[in-house]
């Protein structure tokens, strides 16, 4: 090894030493030092997106799946402006990601010299969409500047982090430092009196619930070992799958249903652990919660700067609190022997409910559901479809085998299910799109071909903004402006780009179709024509409200990003 290396040379070695595995991005001349020693080196998958907002979102992905690192290259300027959007979502998953940006000459910048790539007040944008956000100022402190950068991102409540840097320190020459190690993440652990404290009041509860997000996916052990205590559990989208959705004593993602509110008014205490309670999870915060409400989690804010204010509030690390209780009340418990009949039977009336609503296309989730099995990756867009069913109706195994656009964007989906392709090779991956949200960012099929992906992505083709026109329909008058779009020929899309393609006008054949898209090396679509198939028995108009009538048939259903 020579005595000196680029300083984009020394951070390519630095992010193998992170763990990192896959990088994702858009090549330019201002950020060409870092890619090309990565392309050199070889120790790096690097996926060329088409796009700055899909690499964000493949990076995110492929952080969620893979519960590392994620890292995504763009340019400066316009380019680091495309990534916003993407990073917002990061920001609100709390996913990890490195986002390294160019940036021009140094004796340019800040300086309006109209220089190609040049943005204005860049560093203030990113600071903005991102948890943290740095610029590197010379060769000498740019590795500090890359360690603390991946420790912050890592650290939890996890975000992106967004470091600049500008083109010439990019190329400069730089000695080997002593040590590449990464700083040690920090994890915050719980005062042991306060575990007590919360231990002695759970050790009351005969009917005792807790509500799981997306800070408690690295728990399961201890949600189960809680679980084989008497407690039942219920999951925010984002917390699915820390325990298993076919457990017994699991209501999965059905949260907010009138069936399950009831069943809230039963249960004598809820822990919340690593979870905002989410208004579009929460009736707008208007869900029925019981009662007294306890909650942990590792960001003091949730103490009492949310709708939900918790009777007693742990601040800590989710697998450390929930080890230390699970400790605590170990032989302790006295759970009511109807409680886990009562919560099965608020879950049957749930699925019952949603499962009313999809006609006619039942036959579609069943599908889904017996051709992936247990492992499996279930990727979603926001569309009516994720809304109604796929935001809980498939199961998921693992906490790390679903991934959605948590915060509401359209035109994610796809680029997730890459990510996801990439952090686990070894599973085939599905994913649920609309025809508007697959057209915001279509030009990323060409990037799953490249990599030659085990996708299958079921289009549910509606030729239309079909929730926007349902929102019309209810609150203006049946006024449409604006929500019917386009719609391409996909099956030239898909092809020119070597997807396999199917279209669906029935689902009578639809086993048929998923075997042969399982049998295909590479991605898949299988448009589902929405018009020739028939609309969804209930109509979805947007997120939640409170109902009056606590009826089952008036439930509402809510949206979920």
């Amino acid at each position: 090894m020579s005595d000196k290396t680029t300083v984009g040379g020394l951070i390519a070695v630095f992010l193998e030493e992170c763990g990192v595995g896959a990088a994702f991005g858009v090549i330019s001349i201002h950020n060409m030092p870092f890619l090309d020693a990565i392309g050199k080196r070889g120790n790096i998958r690097y996926i060329p997106a088409r796009g700055e907002a899909g690499a964000v979102n493949m990076a995110d992905a492929y952080a969620r799946v893979g519960q590392r690192l994620g890292v995504a290259f763009t340019s400066t300027g316009v380019a680091a402006g495309n990534a916003a959007g993407s990073l917002v979502e990061a920001q609100t998953a709390g996913t990890p990601i490195l986002h390294i940006t160019g940036q021009i000459e140094t004796h340019h910048l800040d300086k309006n010299h109209s220089y190609i790539h040049e943005a204005r007040d860049q560093l203030t944008m990113l600071k903005a969409v991102s948890k943290r956000a740095y610029r590197v100022t010379s060769p000498e402190t740019a590795l500090d500047v890359f360690k603390e950068a991946v420790c912050v991102a890592l650290t939890a409540p996890m975000g992106p982090v967004s470091v600049e840097v500008p083109i010439d320190i990019q190329h400069a020459l730089i000695e080997w430092p002593e040590s590449l190690t990464p700083l040690v993440i920090p994890k915050l652990q719980p005062k042991k009196k306060e575990i007590k404290e919360l231990a002695i009041k759970l050790m009351k509860a005969k009917r005792p619930l807790i509500w799981l997000g997306g800070g408690a996916r690295h728990a399961s052990k201890e949600v189960d070992r809680l679980a084989a205590l008497g407690f039942g559990v219920v999951t925010s989208v984002q917390g699915r799958g820390v325990i298993p959705e076919d457990h017994p004593q699991t209501l999965g993602a059905f949260n907010m249903y009138g069936c399950i509110e009831q069943f809230y008014n039963s249960c004598d205490v809820m822990l919340i652990v690593g979870s905002r309670l989410r208004g579009n999870e929460t009736l707008k915060y208007k869900l029925n919660l019981p009662s007294p409400l306890y909650q942990i989690d590792i960001d003091n804010a949730a103490r009492n700067g949310r709708p939900y204010i918790s009777d007693f509030f742990v601040q800590g690390d989710a697998q450390i609190s929930l080890s230390d209780l699970v400790d605590e009340l170990d032989g302790k418990m006295e759970i009511d022997p109807n409680f886990t009949k009562d919560l099965k039977l608020a879950r049957g009336q749930a699925e019952e409910f949603m499962r009313s609503g999809l006609s006619p296309y039942e036959k579609l989730l069943e599908t889904i559901q017996a051709k992936a099995g247990k492992d499996f990756i279930w990727a979603r867009d926001v569309t009516i479809s994720n809304s109604t069913w796929g935001n809980r109706g498939i199961f998921i195994s693992g906490p790390r085998d679903g991934v959605h656009a948590l915060g509401g964007g359209i035109g994610q989906g796809v680029q997730m299910a890459i990510g996801a392709a990439i952090a686990a090779p070894e599973k085939k991956v599905f994913c649920l799109v609309g025809d508007g949200g697959l057209q915001v960012n279509i030009g990323e099929l060409a990037t799953a071909a490249q990599e030659n992906l085990n996708i299958i992505m079921i289009l549910m083709n509606s030729h239309d903004y079909e929730v926007i026109k349902n929102i019309q329909n209810a609150e203006y008058g049946g006024r449409q402006y604006y929500s019917d779009i386009f719609t391409p020929d996909f099956k030239g899309i898909a092809e020119s780009n070597a997807w396999f393609y199917r279209k669906l006008n029935t689902l009578t054949s639809i086993e048929k179709v998923f075997d042969e898209a399982l049998k295909f090396d590479g991605p898949s679509m299988l448009e589902i024509d929405m018009p020739s198939i028939g609309p969804f028995a209930r109509a979805f108009g947007g997120p939640p409200v409170k109902q009056q009538n606590k009826d089952l048939k008036s439930q509402a259903i809510g949206k979920e990003g």
